[in-house]
């Protein structure tokens, strides 16, 4: 099971906009992965962490539990999204430019097959367009320790300055 650590629990955790604002999207990243900035809250609730940085490829770690179950007990398809979201958006945040944020202005996700609570899993997110106001990117789910595919996804976002 994956516990993130420096995870943040009030809005009081979070470094003002205008720290954020003043690095890249790529060193914003890096921070985060040195554990100079903190996780986001929803990487707690759903237990995954960040594991790779690098310019248009990010990595979490993950490991479903009961608590992302279905009503049937199969790992519910909003775990896979949230995950398949947060490292695309976030290796689309590795090419953004300083004084720049990004949203997610749509995703989708095909299931491959299910995802047995307790396997750990890679999200891996890989850019294939970063512009100056759209970045898209794709990526998938794939066993820790075996490399079986789970899920793949793309995604737009959207890129705004300060």
């Amino acid at each position: 099971m994956v516990t993130p650590t420096n995870v943040a629990r009030s809005p009081e955790d979070l470094p003002p906009r205008e720290v954020l604002l003043s690095m890249s999207g790529l060193e914003f990243m890096q921070r985060m992965l040195a554990r100079e900035l903190p996780r986001p809250a929803i990487s707690g609730l759903m237990d995954y962490d960040l594991d790779e940085v690098e310019p248009g490829r990010v990595v979490f770690r993950g490991t479903p539990a009961f608590a992302h179950t279905n009503p049937m007990g199969g790992v519910h398809g909003g775990w896979y999204g949230t995950l398949l979201d947060s490292c695309m958006a976030c290796a689309v945040m590795t090419k953004v430019p300083r004084g720049s944020y990004y949203t997610t202005l749509e995703y989708k996700v095909n299931l491959t097959r299910a995802l047995p609570v307790g396997t750990e899993i890679l999200a891996i997110g890989i850019v294939d367009h970063g512009g100056r106001t759209t970045g898209v990117a794709h990526g998938e789910i794939r066993g820790a320790a075996d490399g079986k595919l789970y899920a793949t996804d793309s995604t737009t976002c959207l890129i705004m300055t300060g």
